[in-house]
């Protein structure tokens, strides 16, 4: 199950401040067309898995992110355009055999 991320504010709080993140959820961010650009874990209390994928839902990039509680937070950023994103616990995409080019199915 997926949590979904689709306003601007949603967006922006992400999974900050979250201690536990159940293994089979996560996060879905939809954003209303293309964007470019990366994710920080500024106030994320636990490691994730980030997928960035294109308007057909092919997974174009898979990276781990480490959390962050200061202001100098690192920029996780796939370096190409996509249209949504799943956050899941890290190691959760290797661990379930999900790699770059497949596809997620949106209901």
């Amino acid at each position: 199950m997926v949590h979904v991320s689709d306003t601007p504010r949603k967006i922006e709080k992400g999974l900050m401040f979250v201690e536990i993140l159940p293994e089979n959820e996560g996060m879905l961010f939809v954003f209303p067309g293309k964007i470019y650009g990366g994710f920080w874990m500024k106030n994320t209390c636990i490691p994730l898995s980030i997928a960035f994928l294109d308007s057909d839902g092919e997974i174009l990039k898979i990276l781990d992110m480490q959390p962050c509680q200061g202001n100098d937070c690192p920029i996780y950023n796939p370096e190409r355009f996509y249209q949504y994103a799943i956050e899941v616990n890290l190691g959760w995409f290797e661990k379930n055999q999900i790699k770059e080019g497949d596809y997620v199915k949106f209901d």
